[in-house]
């Protein structure tokens, strides 16, 4: 059933409507205090039409609206379609409560004014690029917002009192907060990843959050102060220190210090928030610092060789905006290729990573690692070095730890002198030389000097053969 409203209609205190498909008002709509109507299909109010709502109306299409200085009535509308809504319409849509309860989501192509109370029940509520906004009219509030609704949008809040905006991405509630207004205020706001132009910096500001932004705009009104937070669960926060952090403003072509400075509180690696001084200009806010990020620290970084495969293992600390570690391999420990990436985690905490490198080889391998940050910079990691087991020869011992020389055995005697380096565990080369092996004999190699004490490669060549042995100097 198609309902098409042209002359006046009242629905009274106790009654009940329920409309299928369409409902078009043309002319006087008005539904009383106790009454509800049911619309299973659109809602259109047309510009020849006036509703007012003082009971409860439910809407589960598409809500349009094109009646000018409507009245938001002192009812409740309901927004529970089972399928994707919007708001459409060329004038404001206004309700007093307002209950949005659809998990498809809700899409404003017009804007839609609250006057008391919204209820987030269910689904995200997504504002066109005009833009168009959720318009939350003096003295009203909202509650039941989270990561699975909130407005992916513009939110729109008047007057002066103090107000936490409901926006976030299509992932995640991000709100942001305004407080201490000067005067009754029309102020606009809109979050966005990743952020803008991090580099245009005014001192004392040294760096700015990366990967979110709240842009907020004043309309008309006086001074704010503004508190943004962060969530490391949701959105990495960058390693700093609390005691300097601060809200960033961008101005002038460049992010500059709103204030903050002793005013964060929280922990960096979980949740926290940071307070400006009252501002009196508005545009993009993110959180920025006064000093630069804890470096990242490689805990430590090894390699061994089993049945063919080198296991390589890694433990980080402070690693913030790490894009990915790249593994280097070099036969000679000085020309290294990239053999692979590993996506960095970045959640501040220690992270241990494992890679694996299936590749055949004889004799030594070298492996470091290559940190990149999300900017291009990039830190190398330290050498390590490993040899292939099933290639060291049955003929050949080395004694072991060494002190002050190394005692090599052999089965046979060697046809000519053969070359030997000895590696410290980076993989430099710290010693060689030559030496004639016999058998039956200790074949020694003394140590002009005293190595640190450690594991160290020793690598003999000649005959033909190439063995590599690992020694303990102690």
């Amino acid at each position: 059933m198609k309902l098409k409203f042209i002359i006046l209609f009242s629905f009274g205190l106790s009654g009940s409507v329920m409309a299928q498909n369409a409902m078009n008002n043309t002319g006087n709509l008005q539904i009383h205090t106790g009454a509800s109507v049911t619309g299973f299909g659109d809602f259109t109010n047309a510009s020849a039409g006036t509703f007012i709502n003082n009971g409860t109306f439910y809407v589960k299409g598409t809500l349009s609206n094109s009646q000018s200085s409507m009245s938001a009535g002192i009812g409740t509308l309901y927004l529970n379609g089972s399928s994707a809504q919007s708001v459409a319409g060329s004038q404001i849509f206004k309700t007093y409560n307002l209950v949005t309860d659809n998990s498809a989501g809700i899409t404003l192509n017009n804007d839609l004014s609250v006057s008391s109370t919204h209820t987030f029940t269910s689904g995200l509520i997504n504002s066109s690029a005009t833009p168009n906004y959720l318009v939350y009219e003096s003295g009203s509030s909202y509650s039941g917002s989270s990561d699975s609704k909130h407005v992916n949008g513009w939110v729109k809040k008047i007057g002066s009192t103090d107000f936490t905006f409901p926006v976030g991405d299509a992932t995640f509630e991000r709100t942001t907060a305004i407080s201490n207004l000067s005067a009754a205020s029309e102020i606009n706001c809109h979050y966005y990843t990743p952020t803008q132009n991090i580099y245009n910096l005014l001192p004392p500001v040294v760096l700015v959050k990366p990967n979110e932004y709240w842009q907020i705009n004043k309309i008309s009104g006086g001074s704010a102060i503004i508190t943004l937070n962060w969530d490391h669960s949701k959105v990495p926060m960058d390693n700093l220190l609390l005691a300097d952090i601060l809200v960033a403003h961008y101005t002038g072509g460049n992010w500059t210090d709103a204030g903050g400075i002793t005013t964060a509180t929280g922990d960096v690696t979980t949740t926290g928030s940071v307070t400006s001084n009252a501002v009196n200009t508005f545009s993009p806010f993110t959180i920025g610092s006064v000093s630069f990020i804890l470096p990242l620290q490689f805990l430590s970084f090894t390699g061994d060789r089993r049945a063919g495969t080198t296991f390589l293992q890694w433990v980080t600390e402070n690693e913030q905006r790490v894009d990915y570690f790249e593994i280097q391999r070099s036969f000679n420990a000085s020309a290294f290729v990239s053999i692979g990436n590993t996506a960095g985690r970045n959640s501040g905490k220690k992270e241990l990573y494992n890679f694996e490198d299936h590749s055949a080889f004889q004799g030594i391998a070298y492996y470091r690692l290559r940190s990149v940050d999300l900017d291009g910079k990039s830190k190398l990691s330290r050498i390590v070095a490993v040899y292939e087991q099933s290639y060291l020869s049955n003929n050949i011992r080395v004694l072991n730890p060494a002190k002050g020389e190394i005692i090599i055995r052999s089965k046979i005697d060697d046809s000519e002198p053969s070359n030997f380096v000895l590696y410290n565990a980076a993989g430099k080369t710290i010693l060689k030389g030559t030496i004639q092996l016999m058998a039956g004999a200790d074949n020694v190699i003394r140590l002009p000097f005293k190595p640190a004490v450690g594991i160290y490669m020793l690598k003999l060549t000649g005959s033909g053969k190439e063995y590599v042995h690992k020694i303990l100097i102690d």
